[in-house]
């Protein structure tokens, strides 16, 4: 068993699970205008495919340890390139958003098993949180190759191909599983897989997400929208009582009175939210307000995702010798302080004048994540890694899901009719820019108190053996 093979395959899988929820960011724009879709479209876009992303994730987990994570790995690179090709050929948005649904039901088989196979192939501690940093690095790579390559790619052959392009990758890398991936041992189940867990769950998180990408067209008080909401809460308060008396439940809710793992799941959605959330409306900014091209768009956030790369291998090694505490509380720190430093944002504001605030977001995102996944994936015992691990990117994807649909609200609500015009001048360039620093402003306080409620709940992690 040749283990760097192992993790430089699993981590390229990754990175192409964390491009997909990000590369079509920078081509909004283009396939706006080719097929007409509104504000609340674009915004479907993305979180259709983040949002079912997110809620089959422990879903996914939990099939990849009863049928085993290679299966898992190989039949998630299928579906995600059968979506792919759906979205290449996609005549309408109806057409393009069914696709995305197909496309995100491959990565909640992919990432938990990726991962599971990571923390089960590298069993020591300090060996683990190395290998850890190193596909978390992946998330690095991945929101750097989204944005570049998906405008070089909208640039030279048009806003389907960000979606093409995905075809031929998932065969290379089903290829180098099937050569460099063992087969694992599937976990003996007493009870069948707990099917109404995963709908029950997958449904609160549609409704909810719906709720919050609908209030402003719709009105928050109108009858769709609360019942959303009142509909989430009441599925959500079932899934919890079902769980509690299943004998082999989708979630163990016993991990998340573990403080370290809870703690591990609030700072990963938190900081995924703000930072993806933020992704998509800058790179909107870019193109729509100061006009630059989806390459440029793309090459303006590379500081970010590049310093996210190189920063998450040196956080593995900080976690194995530190433990997780001290970097996920300074990644979190860092964050913080950028995202507000970005409000110097205006129409006319030149890239030069910004590019190290995005550098040193990255350098946060990659400093604090791969500890925060560390603590996640040991929380358990190798059975049930794939659950854990599932669990903790199902709050990342989450996040990301509420991130772009609250920040998306809010940089449209700050806009008004603005968001209606393209490109964006003049005064319609001020209003969206005033509501996207109403949605830094958002970004940065959530992200603020989500770090001080993880400092404390990490207080009893130590160092690993």
């Amino acid at each position: 068993m040749h283990r760097g093979r192992i993790l430089a395959t699993v981590t390229a899988a990754q990175v192409l699970s964390v491009a997909s929820a990000t590369v079509v960011a920078v081509a909004l724009p283009s396939l706006a205008r080719d097929l007409g879709a509104d504000g609340a479209q674009q915004q479907w876009v993305v979180d259709a495919f983040v949002l079912v992303f997110a809620s089959l994730l422990v879903a996914g987990g939990v099939l990849g340890d009863r049928y085993g994570r290679r299966t898992a790995l190989l039949a998630g690179l299928a579906v995600f390139a059968l979506g792919s090709a759906w979205c290449l050929v996609a005549p309408s948005v109806g057409w393009l958003l069914a696709g995305r649904v197909v496309m995100a039901f491959g990565p909640p088989l992919v990432l938990p098993a990726s991962l599971a196979i990571v923390s089960t192939t590298f069993t020591d501690p300090g060996a683990r949180a190395r290998a850890v940093g190193i596909w978390g690095a992946g998330s690095g790579l991945g929101l750097t190759l989204g944005p570049l390559l998906g405008g070089a790619v909208v640039e030279v052959l048009g806003w389907r191909w960000v979606f093409g392009v995905n075809v031929p990758l998932c065969a290379l890398l089903a290829l180098a599983a099937v050569r460099n991936v063992p087969r694992d041992r599937p976990v003996a189940a007493e009870h069948p897989f707990d099917g109404l867990a995963a709908g029950l769950l997958t449904a609160a998180v549609a409704l909810l997400v719906f709720g919050l990408i609908e209030g402003r067209e719709l009105g928050w008080g109108s009858a769709p929208v609360l019942g959303a909401f009142a509909a989430a809460a009441l599925l959500t308060a079932v899934f919890v009582r079902h769980e509690r008396r299943h004998p082999a439940p989708l979630v163990d809710l016993a991990l998340l009175g573990h403080r370290p793992f809870l703690a591990a799941n609030l700072g990963g959605a938190t900081f995924y939210g703000a930072v993806t959330g933020l992704a998509v409306y800058l790179s909107v900014f870019f193109q729509q307000v100061q006009g630059r091209s989806a390459l440029e768009a793309g090459l303006c956030l590379l500081p970010q995702g590049a310093c996210t790369a190189l920063f998450a291998p040196v956080a593995g090694r900080l976690t194995a010798r530190l433990g997780p505490r001290p970097p996920i509380v300074a990644g979190m720190a860092i964050g913080t302080v950028v995202i507000l430093a970005l409000l110097q944002l205006e129409p006319a504001t030149p890239i030069g004048d910004v590019w190290w605030a995005f550098a040193l977001l990255g350098a946060g995102i990659g400093i604090a994540l791969p500890p925060m996944t560390v603590t996640a994936v040991s929380a358990t015992s190798a059975d049930r890694a794939g659950m854990a691990s599932a669990i903790h990117n199902a709050s990342r994807q989450l996040g990301q899901t509420f991130g772009v649909a609250v920040l998306g609200t809010i940089v449209l609500a700050g806009a008004g009719d603005a968001a209606r015009h393209h490109p964006l001048t003049g005064a319609a360039a001020d209003a969206w820019v005033e509501g996207l620093h109403a949605a830094l402003l958002v970004a940065a306080g959530a992200l603020a108190v989500a770090g001080v409620v993880v400092a404390v709940l990490v207080r009893g992690a130590g160092r690993p053996a």
